[in-house]
């Protein structure tokens, strides 16, 4: 059983919800704001501890309230925030959510301290990696340092998890070489060029970015439609599962920290993607981010999956 060890970043959400996201120039009237923890990585190592893995979180946050919030927050989810440092130059990162009635959102983001991790950050998730263990890296913190990180872990023999959000910073760059790729629609339209916008032309998605980026496997997300795998034996449909959609926020996120979760436990790709769609699927039926992510609890009440004491996922 290996561990986790997640290099990202570390946000306070605030979120607004809306009867419709607003077009360009357009103000909308909303409700109540709400400040919830966040950052795709935070969520990430979150979302894995949640389901009983063994997380570790490497990030930054600003020396104030917010970020003691954000490590407190961690910690009770049962992550191991001691490589979290507490940056006394800049503000923690936040950001601004806008969501809909029907569960789609709109996000921008403040880096703040995020935009400061650096290579001491990335020696701090190199200590004590070894084989099993999982390294989950995403976009929202210098590309440099996730490029670093992907390059010790694979030296230590862990394997490499890489959420490629948001997709910006690796468009005309060279790819992070992965074990797993993860992606939604928009962000391997983004890598790729292709128009992705269902089934068939998420599995050519897959393919080339298996090809291009030097990743073993790919899982394009596709929301309602479900998710595809793309493995050097060929491409895999994960079928969604029926939910009723109330905050997509987090929901990719989820996906992440239970494929990690799964690949921990020794798990082949395919098997961990099938544990990351329930999740996926679990989190859109709550609203907010962190709060939204799912324990075992909540995917035996919606799903059947039971998650044993040894990681092991099964329907009952």
């Amino acid at each position: 059983m290996g561990s986790i060890a997640v290099l990202g970043s570390l946000n306070m959400d605030l979120t607004v919800a809306v009867a419709a996201l607003p077009r360009p120039g357009e103000t909308v009237l909303g409700d109540r704001l709400l400040t919830t923890l966040g950052g795709k990585g935070a969520n990430q190592a979150a979302a894995a501890a949640r389901l009983g893995g063994v997380v570790r979180m490497v990030g930054r946050v600003g020396a104030d309230a917010f970020g003691e919030q954000l490590r407190a927050g961690l910690a009770e989810d049962g992550v191991d925030v001691s490589g979290v440092a507490a940056d006394p130059d800049a503000p923690t990162g936040a950001a601004l959510i806008v969501v809909e009635r029907a569960g789609q959102n709109q996000i921008a983001v403040a880096p703040g301290a995020n935009g400061r991790v650096d290579p001491g950050d990335v020696e701090r998730l190199a200590a004590g990696l070894g084989p099993g263990d999982v390294v989950v890296l995403q976009l929202e913190v210098p590309v440099d340092a996730v490029r670093a990180a992907a390059g010790r872990a694979r030296r230590a023999g862990a394997l490499v998890v890489v959420n490629a959000a948001p997709a910006g910073p690796l468009a005309g760059q060279p790819p992070v070489a992965a074990d797993l790729l993860v992606v939604n629609e928009a962000e391997a339209s983004a890598l790729t060029g292709l128009a992705v916008d269902g089934v068939a032309s998420a599995e050519a998605a897959a393919t080339r970015l298996g090809e291009a980026a030097g990743a073993t496997a790919v899982a394009v997300t596709l929301g309602a439609a479900g998710a595809v795998v793309a493995t050097s034996r060929g491409a895999v449909r994960l079928g969604a599962l029926p939910v009723e959609a109330i905050d997509a926020t987090a929901a990719g996120d989820a996906f992440v920290g239970a494929a990690a979760f799964g690949l921990a436990r020794g798990w082949d790709v395919v098997r961990a993607a099938r544990l990351g769609m329930a999740a996926g699927a679990a989190a859109v039926t709550r609203p907010g981010a962190r709060a939204s992510l799912p324990r075992p609890e909540d995917l035996r009440r919606l799903f059947g999956i039971e998650l044993d004491e040894a990681g092991a996922g099964r329907r009952t």
